[in-house]
């Protein structure tokens, strides 16, 4: 008997044409994650992907996490292999199962024969893993509706696999299988919400911070490394660009009025992500704003700060409210690090007053006050760029 963990896939066995392009990068990632963890052997069978350990060494409770967040499975399991014969299936159930069922009281067997020349149907495969499982555990019962266990058999083409312990993956479409986007990261709750809900949907991600020294603590940029890191989770590997707007936001309170330094500071953001993104090869910038959360995410304002963008902005979280992002936020272990007490750059001369309805001409009137092209390139220059991983 050895164990192995069994990965069960999602919207991917509903492709069509394509729908190897799609496995063959969740098998990449799966691979890449597994690096770390020891010798594994990874590979796919009748829409299963099988990551077996291939020494002592392997760290398999590492890598079990891990694969429960990659994005593209649905399912993951810790099983046990055997052969494919009565015997060995109920010597495994046996030998593996008891331990972890000590304890539970209610529980239901479930059979999948996907070799039909298996010489038992399902039902028959159930009862006997059932009934030896009832002899071995003192005060276990069949409870086919509210088991706290379920036991699963899976008799396969070549071999059979027992377990007990089934959880939920990451779920949605493989990392990097449907291009690459810019995720603008700050140290707030949202974007890192963003940020996942885009990698879930198979974007890869870059990621982009604005900072303002001094304006703002050295904690500041390390709290936004930490969120990256966090992501890191779900996407293995991060690259985190960064960029300084302190010439910027300083320039903007020298000469234009107050109301509208947000909007302006935001314009400049988007246009030098839009840069930061065709210089990495990203197709797509991502936000984290939620229609009205604030005076620079109504409908016009974020007409006007994003009138000079060509490519996509995805703004996933735009539709949320607040604590729904935050339920987002603790699901993926980010919200105790977007509340540490470490203000971004835009809290920085932030007006008493924001324009919340800008009017384009108005606004356009305001920025032609400033150098735009000039100040742009000078924050360009500022540019930095570290690499985070797991």
């Amino acid at each position: 008997m050895r164990e192995i963990i069994l990965c069960k896939l999602g919207e991917t066995v509903l492709k069509g044409a394509n729908r190897s392009r799609f496995e063959t990068t969740l098998l990449r990632t799966l691979r890449r994650r597994s690096e770390a963890c020891g010798k594994f052997k990874v590979y796919m069978l009748q829409s299963t992907i099988y990551v077996e350990p291939l020494d002592e060494n392997c760290q398999i409770d590492e890598m079990y996490e891990r694969a429960k967040r990659v994005f593209g499975i649905v399912r993951v399991a810790r099983a046990a292999e055997c052969e494919k014969n009565m015997p060995a299936i109920l010597q495994t159930a046996v030998e593996y199962l008891v331990p972890k069922m000590q304890g539970v009281k209610r529980f239901k067997v479930d059979a999948k024969r996907s070799d039909k020349s298996f010489p038992l149907k399902s039902p028959e495969i159930s009862a006997q893993v059932g009934g030896v499982l009832l002899s071995k555990i003192k005060g276990l019962k069949v409870d086919v509706h509210n088991p706290e266990a379920m036991v699963r058999v899976e008799i396969r083409d070549r071999a059979a696999y027992v377990h007990a312990a089934q959880e939920a993956g990451a779920g949605g479409l493989p990392y990097g299988s449907s291009g690459r986007g810019l995720l603008l990261l700050s140290g707030g709750i949202d974007s890192p919400v963003a940020g996942y809900l885009m990698a879930k949907r198979g974007l890869e991600l870059d990621a982009l911070y604005f900072e303002s020294a001094p304006y703002i603590s050295e904690m500041a940029r390390e709290k936004v490394l930490s969120l990256a890191d966090k992501l890191c989770a779900y996407c293995g590997r991060l690259r985190v660009h960064i960029i300084s707007l302190t010439e910027i936001q300083e320039t903007l309170m020298r000469h234009c009025e107050e109301d509208y330094f947000t909007l302006l500071l935001r314009r400049f953001m988007m246009t030098l992500a839009e840069k930061t993104a065709c210089h990495v090869g990203c197709g797509a910038l991502i936000t984290g704003e939620s229609l009205g959360q604030v005076a620079s995410q109504t409908l016009a304002a974020m007409a006007v700060t994003g009138a000079m963008v060509e490519m996509p902005v995805f703004r996933p979280c735009i539709g949320l409210d607040k604590e729904e992002i935050v339920t987002y936020s603790r699901r993926i272990d980010t919200f105790e690090t977007s509340i540490l007490p470490y203000e971004d750059c835009c809290t920085v001369f932030t007006p008493r007053h924001p324009r919340t309805q800008p009017k384009l001409d108005a606004f356009e009137a305001e920025l032609a006050k400033v150098n735009f092209d000039e100040l742009v390139e000078s924050a360009w220059q500022t540019r930095q760029t570290c690499t985070r991983s797991i």
